[in-house]
């Protein structure tokens, strides 16, 4: 990593950039780490079956994880020491104005993080409180290893605004490029829609968060985990599929009067039926 003259230099140069960013405040900065040492760094990158990895498959995601540092390389290892260390929380100090910054040691649901083909992250704002330390989550820091990315690819972290009406911004996720974001309820962000990389190839990030001991006013909720949303396309989908099932239901009702049965099962059936939560 840079020494902290060049940190410091780089951050007031990109602090104007960050703040007034929208949908909230953002910075893509392109090559961040010193290129031998992200070259290390990707060289060092366990691929899918080289160690035990978390693996979520689910709805809202389908991604490999590992927060433990132990499984990783020297060099993976020094680099996480790097984004916890003084000089680096001085350098998102200055770029967001947010003070007394604090690193994760757990690396709680950071770490490192890969994605292959057909894998996906849908728009979601982040927990916002750390059990175990007792803080505030306050910043995002995104570190990508894409060498040769192509953009038909996709992976793009999109940025949503507040409503979830519109994706405000997309960044591609190619070769040492940070990605630095303050982090709300209202902080939509993911990578929605499953990746089209060849077999064999996998999107590579490293993820960090950062705390402080309580926030402004304006952005206090109680503790929460992930917030996951609905982009308006499958809002349209959900309420389609509800409006079949309830006119499927209705017909069944309506059979089974004709034909003078028992329609109470129908019923009992058709009111567990709800309307979608967006």
């Amino acid at each position: 990593m840079h020494d902290e003259t060049t940190l410091q230099e780089l951050a007031r140069q990109k602090r104007e950039q960050y703040v007034s960013a929208r949908p909230f405040p953002h910075v893509a900065i392109d090559d961040f780490l010193l290129e031998a040492e992200c070259r290390e760094l990707l060289e060092g990158f366990p691929q899918p079956g080289q160690i035990d990895w978390i693996r979520f498959d689910d709805a809202t995601g389908r991604k490999l994880a590992t927060p433990d540092p132990s499984r990783l390389s020297e060099a993976v290892r020094r680099v996480l020491q790097d984004f916890n260390s003084a000089r680096f929380l001085g350098f998102l100090e200055t770029l967001t104005g947010i003070t007394g910054l604090i690193p994760d040691p757990y690396f709680e649901g950071g770490g490192l993080h890969q994605i292959a083909r057909d894998g996906f992250l849908k728009v979601h704002a982040d927990f916002n409180y750390h059990e175990k330390i007792r803080l505030n989550r306050r910043i995002n820091v995104l570190l990508y290893l894409n060498e040769n990315w192509d953009e038909s690819w996709g992976g793009h972290l999109e940025l949503w605004d507040r409503s979830m009406e519109h994706c405000v911004t997309r960044i591609l996720p190619v070769y040492n490029r940070c990605v630095v974001f303050s982090t709300t309820d209202w902080s939509y962000h993911g990578h929605p829609d499953p990746l089209q990389c060849p077999q064999g190839i996998t999107r590579k990030s490293i993820a960090l968060y950062y705390y402080t001991n309580g926030r402004p006013e304006e952005e206090v909720s109680d503790a929460h985990s992930t917030l996951y949303q609905h982009r308006p396309q499958e809002r349209q989908q959900l309420a389609t599929r509800y409006s079949v099932r309830r006119t499927v239901f209705r017909l069944l009702e309506a059979t089974a009067g004709i034909l003078q049965k028992p329609a109470s099962a129908v019923r009992i059936l058709a009111s567990r039926i709800k309307p979608p939560d967006y």
